[in-house]
């Protein structure tokens, strides 16, 4: 059974705990493919065959430090159990229709890796945040949107069950990475002109928490929640 290992929560993240304990190296045990962020929400976290890249807020990326510490991360050991070849222009909408039809069930979690030549990906970074941390849908707010064109790359990431709203974010979660390896961001819309689209539904979850902090005390199910995750994720 294939399992995913996540680190805190989307909704830990929302009330502002942009701080974690655990270290890239630490989480590279549990997988080699995932996203994430890093402490104080410093830019984005792309893991694609084994390697941790940390996308900076102007939209460079870079391999991360393996102790850096990361507040929150989803990760798995992906093994493609379904793809399927897209020969024409498709956006987001077109072939998050056909990952849907392609899984069994919108209740389990599935993989997502959709490698090719992209017509154009709309991507954005949140910068470091300084204490006292703002939530992070008021951190998305500052957030730099960049739209690459004719670029080669692969998205990362996962589709997560509606009921899973405030541990994971619900819906489409990707993150892109150039083939170079120099650029990327959270997705927010893209185009795919050719390539290939490979899934991997996930039935275990392994849901590490933080033991003491502000997790302890914080309101991870406010009552508009789910709202705010989707504003915050662009989603």
């Amino acid at each position: 059974m294939a399992t995913l290992f996540q680190r805190s929560t989307i909704g830990a993240l929302l009330a502002g705990i942009f701080d974690g304990d655990e270290t890239v190296g630490e989480l590279l045990k549990h997988g080699d493919f995932g996203l994430g962020t890093f402490n104080a929400l410093d830019g984005e976290m792309v893991v694609l065959d084994g390697i941790c890249y940390h996308v900076r807020s102007d939209g460079s990326a870079e391999l991360a430090d393996l102790q850096a510490h990361t507040p929150f991360a989803a990760i798995t050991n992906f093994t493609a159990e379904h793809s399927f070849l897209v020969h024409e222009s498709s956006t987001r909408s077109d072939l998050s229709h056909r990952i849907d039809v392609a899984g069994r069930s919108a209740n389990l979690t599935i993989a997502v890796r959709i490698t090719g030549h992209f017509v154009r990906v709309k991507t954005r970074t949140v910068s470091a945040q300084t204490r006292p941390y703002p939530s992070l849908d008021e951190a998305s707010r500052t957030e730099l949107e960049i739209e690459l064109e004719d670029v080669d790359g692969t998205l990362v990431g996962f589709r997560t069950p509606e009921f899973e709203h405030s541990i994971g974010v619900a819906g489409y979660h990707l993150h892109f990475l150039d083939n170079t390896r120099t650029r990327g961001g959270h997705m927010l819309d893209f185009t795919l002109g050719r390539g290939r689209v490979e899934i991997m539904e996930l039935t275990e979850i392994h849901l590490s928490l933080p033991t003491r902090g502000a997790f302890l005390t914080a309101d991870l199910d406010p009552s508009d929640g789910a709202a705010k995750i989707r504003h915050a994720e662009g989603t």
